[in-house]
C-alpha cells in the first residue's frame, strides 16, 4: 500500500498452485535478502502440503501473519478493493471474465 504496487493474480479457482504462483511472483519482485511478510486469512491453501513444500524450498523467505479465525477481513484490503471499485470498476460493463481481468491488470501502476 505504500507505493500502490499490487501483485495480483486473477484465477478461476483458488488452489494451492495459484497461491504458490503468487508466492513465486513475490519472491522474484523483492530483493533476495528481504523477508516477505504476508497477511493471510485461514484458507486451507495457505497451509496445504504443496504450500508447505514450496516454503521449505525457500527457507526464511516468507513470514505469514494469519488473521484471527472469526475476524472480518483486514481494513487495508477492504480499502484497496473499495478504491479499485470507485476508480475503475463502478459502472463498468464487460462481456467476459477475460475482459474484466484485462481491465484490472491495465489499471495497476
Amino acid at each position: 500500500m505504500l507505493d500502490g504496487t499490487v501483485i495480483g493474480l486473477v484465477r478461476e479457482k483458488h488452489k494451492s498452485a495459484d497461491f504458490i504462483e503468487f508466492l513465486k511472483e513475490a519472491d522474484n519482485k523483492y530483493r533476495k535478502e528481504a523477508v516477505i511478510n504476508i497477511v493471510l486469512d485461514n484458507h486451507t491453501i495457505h497451509t496445504s502440503k504443496d504450500t508447505m513444500s514450496y516454503l521449505a524450498s525457500v527457507p526464511n523467505r516468507f513470514k505469514f501473519i494469519f488473521t484471527p479465525v472469526h475476524s472480518s477481513w483486514l481494513n487495508l484490503v477492504e480499502s484497496f478493493f473499495s478504491k479499485l471499485t470507485k476508480m475503475s470498476l463502478r459502472g463498468l460493463r464487460v462481456d467476459s471474465k477475460e475482459e474484466l481481468k484485462e481491465h484490472i491488470v491495465l489499471i495497476q501502476p
